[in-house]
């Protein structure tokens, strides 16, 4: 028996051994490349995973894409990599193969970047909202700031001067969260808190961190959301050079109907002797002018398996409309990383920019004697001179008591330069300790320096007084920031798992100084000459510091790829707060279900491709106030001895001085239909911000106007909604993007119930204050008096000091008294809400359609249901005669035109908020259209070129609105300090309007 079995052993030995011999003769070695399709030409894709399908033998593609592998002809290659469909190809008896990949959009979107990392986004419980590179270079920005308008759902951004050259913006999500502190979100670009956006043509994506799931890991500057900035990185294989350039033609959008000449002359007639002086000057014509933006951008990218790289260079020139106002950006942005061996990946970030901004006088906050700025000045001077006396002096007017610049004079004579420099670099070490556990160290310094000139020359009232006037004032701003934190990534059977640990260090300085002279022999030194100048002002300078120091943590945990669970907390402390408020927690708690992988939905899988139930809470904080706000300060006076300096109590000390916290509620839905054709993301939100740092106002005795404390209480809840669609697939491809906003802000409680705030530009001397903040209500609601037509012969008059009571004469309603009733008096008393600056709701709607080689998109936005209050219509329809008035002033009541309801002139009449210059303020705006052809690769070879696009579009092109002024899209006096910004909205006055463009492009790839 035991023979017998040996002898079957080795029989079956040789069989064995003779079919792996005829198995391996029938193997061979197969050689190919892996390729896929970037900017146009084929490129390697070095790393590509290449299988043997049913096996566990394979190899990687090196960096010139090529491979190797023994294969028999009836084997199957499987061919992937991250970011690309995995692809089948069958050997078919070949010796050497080529395969292209294609990339796997879908694969591509579902990883988002979130603080600290990045999650899929069928794992992501929070609220994010994503905006794609091409959305942000649709067509030339200023800024990416301003690029992200009307791209995501719940952030509003607003220019605080609206088309003015190197305007700043505002932006806000999900409404503003304080009342006297900061509202901006914090801006992180590749990691670096506080950071400066680059331009748009380096930004390969930003997310909008929305909930406190989502930005609590921030903290103390996550209450008003987060902004993430991925720059572009380079690619391994061969460089990549990208050119993109375009020129755009810029025209103002609107001009404001007003009297010619003549007509002028007539109306002046009424208040005295005047004769018609022989012009008829269109001011508007004379100040704005064709414009233009010149944006160049060039960028070299690549690298090998271990390093890759990225330089890019834009240039940027704007000529504005208004004559005298220009901008020019420089900036340069470079990423390099190294991955030194499989444990250990390093890198840096470079950014630098400078700008050069002159500006022109507009939104002047007096426009008074020598006060009056371009645009103020345009729509009131007199039409009936010229711009030059017969002297070769400038025209001026004599309005409203005083003496005033002509427009042209202003832009042309006054000088105002700002020249700023920023510089930020990010340096980090990534290291992979384990395969489940990795330490990433960042370390980022940033740095601002500024300088703002001004000069009134003596050919313009201000300056002529004096013999000129001049400043100069500067900032040096600098930041450094210390990142170090812990990631465990494991999965254990259905249990996965990802926690981040770390500690942050953040300290920012700045440091302040200005001086101004008058009395200068000559204008020629401007701003630059200062010691020719012969009456000094008081020079200033200052210094200060802030230090943030965090400790944070966030486990996101998945069951199943069912139910997602995340858990984040920092603790925070901030030098700006009292000695015992410095530090504070900040926890928040999300959950997500992803219900298509439940069972029950599998008879509705070809319905449904994706349905996500995400639910959130959290608090977050906000301590963007200045340094040393928690102690007495102490500020320079006159002192009653001659040649002394004296020192005043400028701020009381509040011991007690902590953070403000907001709590939000989040609840949204994902679904996905028709195989990811309709994409549906809703959300529904509540935040309440509670010990609001707010300046409360003290009793006159105590010799401190105000005191910043924690007290107060505001709210914003409301509905978020984006739909993505793809309606058509075959060789016309349509595609469409549509984005639903609507929040409602409301004070909940303040110290005394009501403040009222908010005065208009000084020359038009109002009686009261125009906006509140009562209980009940949303911030900056309207306050004055119901406009009730005009009285007609005959009427009965309500009294009231200082209300006409003539025929033709303005009318009001008396809606109060002392008592809480109409009394038949018109007083302080019948003053009321009149309207509210924020809107109902805002959407956006992006269609993009192909067709072979040609693209076509259109980008609509609105926004709806909000009040603008315009100190621009009421100075020009006052008709008191101190000035230009609109054409509305043609249809006055005369005692020949008793038919009308537009009141007589009437030089006694004063400046009066009402809501007759109330006006709505919404508006549809067709942002961009652009139509783009690609050229084909057959002439791109040619040429040996890898991609050329050229495009055509316009920007504002049209605008649908009932606003009557001359953009609805402005702001008055909302930048600046943080009151300004969340406080002062829905004002119009004197602001440089938005502009009309259109644009030439061509984008070109080696």
């Amino acid at each position: 028996m035991k023979t017998k079995l040996t002898k079957l052993n080795i029989m079956l030995i040789l069989i064995s051994i003779i079919s792996i011999s005829l198995a391996q003769a029938q193997e061979k070695l197969l050689k190919g490349k892996v390729t896929s399709l970037e900017n146009g030409k084929e490129e390697p894709l070095p790393g590509a995973t290449v299988l043997i399908e049913g096996s566990s033998k394979g190899t990687t593609a090196d960096i010139d894409g090529n491979f190797s592998i023994e294969a028999s002809g009836d084997d199957v290659l499987v061919v992937s990599f991250i970011g690309y469909k995995t692809i089948k190809v069958p050997v078919a008896n070949r010796s050497a193969i080529e395969i292209s990949m294609v990339t796997d959009i879908s694969a591509l979107s579902e990883v988002v970047v979130v603080g600290y990392g990045a999650v899929k986004k069928s794992d992501l419980t929070g609220s994010v909202a994503s905006v794609s590179s091409e959305e942000l270079t649709a067509y030339p920005a200023l800024s990416a700031t301003q690029a992200l308008q009307g791209r995501a759902a719940g952030v509003q951004v607003q220019s605080n001067n609206g088309g003015e050259p190197g305007a700043n913006f505002n932006i806000k999500i999900r409404g503003g969260t304080s009342i006297n502190a900061n509202s901006d979100p914090i801006v992180v670009v590749d990691g670096f808190v506080g950071a400066e956006m680059p331009p748009p043509e380096d930004i390969a994506s930003m997310e909008v961190l929305k909930d406190a799931s989502a930005t609590a890991i921030y903290g103390s500057r996550g209450a008003n959301g987060v902004i993430m900035v991925t720059t572009k990185r380079g690619k391994s294989g061969g460089t990549r050079v990208e050119f993109n350039s375009s020129y755009s033609y810029q025209e103002a959008s609107n001009q404001i109907d007003l009297l010619d000449g003549e007509e002028f002359a007539n109306y002046r007639k009424e208040f005295g002797n005047y004769e018609f002086q022989g012009s008829n000057t269109n001011w508007q014509d004379i100040v704005f002018r064709p414009g233009y933006i010149a944006n160049n951008q060039v960028s070299v990218s690549g690298g090998n398996e271990t390093t890759r790289f990225y330089l890019s260079g834009t240039y940027f020139d704007q000529e504005g409309i208004l004559v005298g106002s220009d901008y020019q950006r420089y900036s340069l942005n470079s990423n390099v990383d190294i991955e030194v061996n499989d444990r250990v990946k390093i890198g840096f970030n470079l950014y630098g920019r400078r700008s050069e901004s002159n500006g022109v006088k507009t939104q002047e906050g007096s426009g008074g004697t020598g006060q009056a700025g371009v645009i103020g000045s345009a729509l009131r001077f007199n039409p009936d001179v010229g711009i030059y006396n017969d002297d070769g002096s400038f025209k001026r007017a004599v309005v409203g008591g005083g003496e005033l610049d002509n427009p042209f004079a202003i832009a042309d004579q006054y000088q105002r330069e700002r020249v700023t420099d920023r510089f930020q670099s990010n340096i980090y070490a990534d290291i992979k300790i384990l395969d489940w556990l990795s330490f990433k160290s960042t370390l980022g310094v940033g740095n601002t320096n500024w300088r703002d000139g001004e000069f009134y020359p003596t050919t313009l009232i201000f300056g002529e007084g004096v013999d000129g006037v001049a400043g100069i004032e500067a900032r040096k701003q600098f930041s450094l920031l210390s990142e170090n934190y812990f990631t465990i990534d494991k999965k254990i059977g259905v249990h996965k798992f990802s926690w981040v640990n770390g500690y942050s260090f953040q300290k920012n300085t700045s440091e302040a100084w200005e001086t101004v002279n008058s009395g200068f022999i000559s204008n020629s030194g401007s701003f630059w000459a200062l010691n020719q100048g012969s009456n000094p002002g008081t020079p200033f300078s200052g210094y200060s510091q802030t230090i943030i120091r965090s400790f944070y943590s966030r486990l996101n945990y998945s069951l199943l790829d069912k139910y997602n669970f995340t858990f984040t907390g920092r603790q925070d402390g901030a030098s700006n707060f009292a000695a015992n408020k410095k530090w504070a927690f900040f926890p928040s708690g999300a959950f997500g279900w992803n219900i298509i992988e439940e069972s029950f939905m599998a008879p509705l899988s070809n319905v449904f491709s994706e349905m996500k139930l995400r639910a959130s809470f959290g608090y977050v904080g906000n301590q963007a106030i200045s340094a040393y706000q928690s102690l007495a300060l102490l500020r320079p006076t006159y002192s009653i001895v001659n040649g002394d300096n004296a020192l005043r109590v400028g701020e009381l000390a509040n011991n007690d001085l902590s953070w403000e916290t907001t709590q939000q509620l989040d609840i949204g839905l994902d679904v996905g239909i028709l195989k990811g054709r309709v994409f549906l993301t809703a959300d529904y939100y509540e935040k309440v911000t509670n010990d609001l740092l707010f300046r409360r106002p003290l009793p006159s005795y105590v010799g401190v106007p105000t005191q910043l404390q924690n007290i107060g209480s505001v709210s914003n809840k409301g509905y978020e909604l984006t739909l993505n669609t793809k309606n058509l697939v075959g060789d016309v491809q349509w595609s469409s993007n549509l984005i639903f906003a609507s929040n409602r802000n409301k004070v909940l409680t303040l110290p005394d119930s009501v403040e009222f705030y908010g005065n208009g530009p000084g020359h038009l001397v109002l009686d009261t204050d125009n906006q509140l903040l009562l209980e009940g209500q949303p911030i900056g609601v309207f306050y004055g008096y119901e406009y009730d037509g005009i009285y007609q012969t005959g009427d009965t008059f309500i009294p009231g000091t200082g209300f006409e009571q003539i025929a033709g004469g303005e009318r009001f309603k008396d809606v109060s008294g002392p008592n809480g009733e109409p009394d038949g008096v018109l007083n302080g008393f019948d003053r009321t809400i009149i309207g509210d600056p924020n809107p109902d709701f805002t959407w956006s709607l992006n269609n993009t359609v192909t067709y072979k080689n040609f693209d076509l998109n259109l980008f609509i936005m609105g926004v709806h249901g909000n009040d603008m209050l315009s100190y621009t219509l009421m100075e020009l329809e006052t008709f008191s005669g101190k000035g230009n008035v609109t054409t509305t002033a043609l249809e006055r009541w005369t005692p020949e035109n008793p038919n009308t309801n537009i009141p007589r002139a009437n030089a006694g009449r004063s400046f009066r908020v009402s809501d007759k210059f109330i006006y709505d303020g919404s508006f549809i705006r067709v942002k961009n259209i652009v139509l783009g052809y690609t050229f084909p690769k057959s002439v791109l070879e040619r040429i040996k070129v890898n991609k050329i696009r050229v495009y055509a579009s316009a920007q504002n092109l049209f605008t649908f609105t009932k606003y009557p002024g001359l953009d609805p899209e402005v702001g008055y006096e909302n930048s600046g300090s943080a009151a300004d910004g969340n406080r002062k909205i829905g004002l119009d006055y004197a602001s440089y309007p938005n502009v009309k463009s259109y644009t030439f492009g061509i984008n070109i790839g080696f």
